[in-house]
């Protein structure tokens, strides 16, 4: 069972589905802890070397990200997989994974 169908398995079990734009929403917030997190802890970006996120926040964007892809019918595997080659793609062509190269 991959993580995908892991999120899926738990949302099932417990109750909890919801609507792709709440699913989005629900991303956005746990990346702002993250977020949050890692202002805190570099003094507002002054000490960036200090950076810290706590696993238990890494895990709640991961689970927020699956239950998107989950939401919006979309296989996070593939969709990784499409990413990834784009990002080689652009590596190749302008020595950069960024789309601003």
């Amino acid at each position: 069972m991959d993580a995908q169908d892991r999120v899926s398995a738990f949302v099932d079990e417990h109750g909890l589905e919801a609507d792709l734009a709440y699913r989005v929403l629900d991303l956005e917030s746990e990346v702002g802890e993250v977020a949050k997190e890692v202002t805190t802890s570099t003094g507002y970006g002054s000490a960036p070397e200090a950076a810290e996120i706590a696993t238990d926040e890494v895990g709640d964007c991961l689970f927020a990200l699956l239950a998107v892809a989950e939401a919006a019918d979309v296989d996070a595997g593939e969709a990784l997989a499409v990413a990834l080659e784009k990002y080689e793609e652009r590596i190749e062509t302008t020595g950069g994974a960024g789309s601003g190269e």
